[in-house]
Order: structure tokens, then C-alpha cells, then sequence
């Protein structure tokens, strides 16, 4: 690929701009967010002792993965996190049947995978 940097920071930029964007509107109400998410996982197996402190955690996740995509820092162990971040939230949607949050989720998913296939592939390997 004749500009491999250019076309694979336009391929991560959407995903790392969602990912940050989730996060950073949820850090100004983290409580709320918190209590928003016990309160819509109710009828989860989930038990609440996991569901606060992630709800807490979350905002955090999102908004440096997101940072750490858009920077291109070790990329493919960001993109392994962002996919491990994705699988919990799948998780937790399917515990409510929340099928709508699952597409979007697996979207992410799909689209990480993605850019970790494009990145192996296409990036220029690095001469010693």
C-alpha cells in the first residue's frame, strides 16, 4: 500500500472518535452514568458489587482506548482491548436482552477486527 499511515489513521479514526466520544460525555456525570447503568441492569444476573465500579471504569476505558487509537500506540494490544471491552458490553446487553445495544456493539467489534486484519496485512514492515 502506497500510504499506508494516511489511509490506516482515516480507517481508525471513526472508531477511535466513538470510542473516545462515549467516553468523554460520561466522565462530567460519572454517578449518574453509574447509577444509570445499575438502575438499566436490574433484571441482570450481574450482581451490583461488578456493576458500579465498571460503571465508574467504563468512561475511563472508552476514552483511552480511544486516545490510544487515534495515537497509534501499540495498536494491535489497543485494538485487542477495545475487543475485550466490546465482548464485556455484549455480554452485559445480552443479560437484559438489550438486542439493539448488541448490533451496535458487535459493529465495533467487526469494524476492530478490521482494522486489526488491515493492519496486519497492509503495514509496511519495519527493517532492522
Amino acid at each position: 500500500m502506497k500510504d499506508f499511515a494516511t489511509a490506516f489513521f482515516f480507517a481508525r479514526l471513526p472508531v477511535a472518535v466513538s470510542l473516545l466520544g462515549h467516553g468523554l460525555v460520561r466522565l462530567p456525570k460519572l454517578r449518574a452514568f453509574s447509577d444509570w447503568m445499575v438502575t438499566t441492569m436490574e433484571k441482570s444476573v450481574i450482581p451490583e458489587s461488578l456493576l458500579i465500579p465498571f460503571g465508574y471504569l467504563l468512561p475511563f476505558a472508552e476514552a483511552a482506548i480511544g486516545i490510544l487509537l487515534l495515537i497509534r500506540y501499540r495498536i494491535r494490544l489497543t485494538i485487542y482491548a477495545a475487543l475485550a471491552l466490546m465482548s464485556i458490553l455484549v455480554l452485559g446487553s445480552c443479560s437484559i436482552e438489550n438486542w439493539p445495544a448488541i448490533e451496535s456493539q458487535l459493529l465495533h467489534s467487526f469494524y476492530l477486527f478490521g482494522l486489526l486484519w488491515f493492519h496486519e496485512r497492509f503495514s509496511p514492515v519495519e527493517k532492522k
